[in-house]
């Protein structure tokens, strides 16, 4: 349920980047946040690692104009993809209007994609969220690398919704 607050007249929406570590999610943030126009987009924070992985989270805001006297705006944030992060990871998930599950496409990174996936849905369990219900889509990121899993395969695993919105993605040219 979005954030609605009357005093600031805004309706904020909170979007979450999931996944496994090295999966695009940061990635994906950089070049939604560099191709929006300076008028919609705020500051991006990162906080990572020296190796450039992410520590704590992502983040930036997006504000995409008035509707009804209401500023409409959304804050992107993705999450540590690491297993040991998994704290941070149920912080940052609290409250989220909807998610981004960012799977990575090598078939060797199936099994992380599955391990997260169901840790994404227990976290939502946690917060009493319907994760069948919750509003989500499933990005196969990394369809430029070889050999590929085949959109269906987390699907089929994880025995999911086939209503579940997928799509292929580049996250490192935007597609």
């Amino acid at each position: 349920m979005p954030h609605l607050d009357l005093d600031e007249r805004q309706v904020v929406f909170k979007i979450v980047y999931y996944g496994p570590g090295l999966s695009g999610k940061t990635t994906n943030l950089r070049f939604i946040h560099k191709t929006l126009a300076e008028r919609y987009r705020g500051d991006m924070l990162e906080l990572d690692t020296e190796e450039e992985r992410t520590l704590f989270f992502d983040f930036f805001p997006v504000s995409l104009g008035d509707v009804e006297g209401f500023s409409l705006r959304f804050h992107l944030y993705t999450i540590p993809g690491q297993v040991f992060y998994e704290a941070s990871r149920r912080i940052i998930l609290q409250g989220a209007d909807g998610i981004v599950f960012v799977a990575d496409s090598q078939t060797d990174r199936l099994e992380d994609n599955l391990e997260s996936f169901r840790m994404m849905q227990a976290n939502l369990a946690s917060f009493d969220y319907d994760s069948e219900g919750f509003p989500m889509v499933l990005q196969y990121n990394k369809r430029d690398l070889n050999p590929l899993l085949e959109p269906g395969t987390i699907e089929r695993e994880l025995d999911l919704d086939p209503g579940l919105p997928v799509t292929k993605s580049v996250a490192t040219r935007g597609r």
